[in-house]
């Protein structure tokens, strides 16, 4: 009696263990995931973004100070773009999301859209994606009323595309896509600078998840491959020695389907028809212990609209665009690299002109290089304070050139003597103008110098 009361209870303890197993199987080998979430939300954070390239800025400065030595000039930060493919992906998911916001104006969507479709692969030499969807996006989002059988549209947008002008219609950039050794020079504001660090790292990871879907392929063939060769056994892909030992169950997706698959998957986390936790327990099982590098790509894609909001909306961000367009026109935003010199006056023109209209925040020189077919993208922090700088050094070219002025033949007598008259102030006793904005970043300035001993008073 005693051993049947015990084999009825380990029949009850088996279909639950049975579960437990299925269930725990492959997040027992995600070694990674939870740490990844907690810290990746840290890293995706704008004031993150930021910290990182002014730490970056600040430690050169520092370094330079230390060594007595001039502050290099060069990029802060080097980013790969490793395939140009993986953009209308990562494009795509951006839109799908941009579709279902209430909260942007159908304006700014298509302009968006402009951005993503046109505007980034112009940037990255890559082919442009096709605005004439616009129409069947919007047909998309109308279904029928199953009540009164009359068209409804969801979260308030449908009809016809806005009438709007194609900002990105004719740069120079489209001509440079096919060739080599090329680069595109774009000057920024904080959104644009955040924005394309989320970009580049949405691609990047993207690119990741689609190499090891390609990967396992090549694995599974080579496996059913030698079975059949050398063990004269054709296995189904439910004969998995973790699907024999029930710990997972067979999935619906072959291999091969996976990447879709996994876009798909992405698209419905981002419109709440699959919660998170379905969402990586099946990423585990398509892709095991490399899946966790997707498990925050909902937040991810939802910061980007964040940022392109601002870009579409704000006013420096527009300005910030149309002045890239303004440059564009003039030739002073990129080029044949071994050209580049013969634009430097036009290109410091235009730094000199997005320093101005970024005098309020950090002015970013984003540069999109393309070589031996691979793109990188440099971004160097600019210190705008240079101007105002009170480098004895920059003083004294100051007064070496009013000298020459003054005595120049053509400079009228007048002018002379008004010159004449201006006070003199020593650069350490003026007013730094960066102290008077506490919002801009600040800059490292060498020691002040007194005056007592220059003056060789000793009272």
């Amino acid at each position: 009696m005693k051993e049947e009361e015990w084999r009825e209870a380990q029949r009850g303890f088996n279909k639950v263990w049975r579960e437990q197993n299925e269930k725990y199987y492959l997040k027992s080998l995600d070694h990674q995931g939870i740490n990844f979430k907690q810290n990746d939300t840290k890293v995706l954070r704008s004031k993150s973004l930021l910290n990182e390239i002014e730490s970056i800025y600040d430690e050169r400065q520092e370094q330079a100070t230390e060594e007595n030595a001039g502050v290099p000039v060069g990029p802060h930060l080097s980013l790969a773009y490793e395939d140009k493919q993986i953009l209308e992906d990562a494009a795509a998911l951006i839109i799908h999301h941009v579709k279902r916001q209430t909260g942007i104006q159908k304006e700014d969507k298509y302009k968006i859209k402009q951005i993503m479709h046109h505007f980034i692969p112009d940037l990255l030499f890559a082919q442009r994606g096709d605005l004439s969807d616009v129409e069947e996006e919007e047909e998309e989002e109308m279904d029928v009323d199953e009540a009164t059988g009359a068209a409804k549209k969801h979260n308030g947008v449908g009809g016809s595309p806005p009438k709007s002008k194609l900002l990105f219609s004719n740069t120079a950039a489209q001509k440079l896509r096919g060739m080599d050794e090329v680069y595109n020079l774009f000057y920024v504001n904080n959104n644009w600078y955040i924005f394309m660090r989320l970009h580049q790292i949405l691609c990047l990871r993207l690119l990741r998840i689609c190499s090891q879907a390609e990967r396992q392929i090549e694995e599974e063939n080579r496996e059913r491959e030698w079975e059949r060769e050398v063990l004269g056994i054709k296995r189904d892909k439910s004969e998995s020695p973790a699907i024999q030992l029930r710990l997972k169950e067979p999935m619906d997706v072959d291999v091969e389907d996976y990447y879709p698959a996994f876009l798909d998957m992405v698209r419905s986390l981002l419109d709440g028809n699959i919660d998170s936790s379905q969402y990586e327990d099946s990423l585990r099982e398509m892709f095991t212990i490399h899946a966790y590098i997707a498990f925050t790509m909902d937040k991810l894609i939802q910061s980007i609209v964040r940022q392109l909001q601002h870009i579409v909306s704000d006013e420096i961000c527009v300005q910030v665009t149309d002045l890239y367009l303004a440059e564009n026109n003039n030739g002073a935003t990129g080029g044949q690299l071994n050209t580049q010199t013969s634009r430097s006056l036009l290109e410091s023109t235009y730094q000199r002109k997005a320093e101005q209209l970024m005098s309020d925040e950090n002015c970013f020189k984003l540069m999109f290089i393309q070589s031996q077919g691979q793109v990188q993208l440099t971004i160097e922090l600019l210190d705008t304070e240079e101007e105002n700088s009170d480098d004895p050094v920059e003083a004294e070219r100051w007064s070496d050139y009013v000298e020459r002025y003054m005595n120049s033949d053509t400079t009228s007598p007048e002018l002379r003597e008004h010159l004449a008259q201006k006070p003199v102030f020593l650069p350490s006793l003026i007013t730094p103008h960066h102290a008077l904005q506490p919002h801009r970043r600040q800059v490292a300035l060498p020691p002040r110098t007194c005056l007592r001993s220059l003056a060789g008073d000793s009272g």
